[in-house]
């Protein structure tokens, strides 16, 4: 009888002795259960429409659809489903692709029997698990981009605005602000009202609150 608490998988590879193996490491975990095997990634889509499941792992070289192409059409359509690509190449290239296809891990082949259980258990808790290469290239990547002056697309305030936003949250007045940063109040003034437009928020107590959260100043 099945365990209807496990992890329900949905494994797709193009070679029947891989999949053997890959699930005879995964089956063998109390909270793990391969619930439907594809031969390519088409079949895969198939079968997620066909089984509840909760994680697919997916090879990238497959006929019909690469798994790159199936990792984006499963999670365009599963929004729930976590997807783990399980493949040969240590490649930056496939790497990158398979983060922005929407998979949550990355696994080498060569090292399945000690990574792939631990990798199911983090994409299911919502936890990215990056063999070290891949942590490398991601090292790498960010190196490349400041040292090619890209500004990163998750900063949403400037330097001066957040040594502002951080005086304002520890309680210093426009004029005290002003003093310390040898700026005018006027300055400040804008500064604040930019912030709270920004950041969506309406007051010191709300600016005080977020500069907790990104940690700015400590609670």
């Amino acid at each position: 009888m099945a365990d209807t608490s496990a992890i329900r998988i949905l494994l797709a590879d193009d070679h029947a002795l891989v999949r053997r193996g890959v699930r005879l490491i995964l089956d063998r975990e109390p909270d793990l259960e391969v619930t439907a095997e594809a031969g390519d990634g088409a079949e895969a889509v198939a079968m997620a429409r066909d089984h509840d499941v909760d994680l697919a792992v997916l090879d990238i070289a497959m006929p019909r659809l690469t798994g790159l192409q199936a990792a984006r059409e499963l999670t365009a359509a599963h929004p729930g489903l976590r997807v783990l690509m399980l493949t040969m190449h240590d490649n930056e290239q496939y790497f990158f692709q398979a983060l922005k296809a929407g998979a949550c891990g990355y696994v080498l082949k060569s090292v399945a029997d000690r990574d792939l259980v631990a990798a199911c258990r983090a994409a299911v808790n919502d936890e990215p698990f990056l063999y070290p290469g891949a942590i490398t290239a991601l090292i790498r990547h960010y190196l490349d981009r400041v040292r090619q002056g890209e500004e990163e697309p998750e900063r949403i305030l400037t330097a001066r605005e957040e040594e502002v936003l951080k005086l304002v949250a520890e309680g210093h007045s426009s004029k005290e602000i002003a003093d310390i940063l040898v700026i005018s109040a006027k300055t400040v003034q804008r500064h604040r009202a930019n912030l709270l437009h920004k950041l969506g928020l309406r007051d010191r107590l709300e600016l005080t609150r977020y500069a907790i959260r990104v940690g700015l100043i400590e609670p």
